[in-house]
């Protein structure tokens, strides 16, 4: 097990993977910071479109 560890450490391929891990890791915090933060306008905005297509669907019938 260490010499894997020490050969991935010494490869430029284990410094490569580790820069992708950290980028998936900075897109995926601001995913989530974004969902976190929109959760209260995107759900307004389901509530609203909801009323609306059971309004329209009331009416023409």
């Amino acid at each position: 097990m260490m010499k894997l560890l020490k050969s991935v450490r010494l490869s430029k391929s284990g410094a490569s993977a580790a820069e992708y891990v950290l980028i998936l890791a900075i897109v995926g915090g601001g995913i989530v910071t974004a969902a976190i933060a929109l959760k209260g306008a995107i759900g307004t905005a389901m509530s609203t479109s909801a009323t609306t297509i059971t309004t329209n669907a009331a009416l023409s019938q």
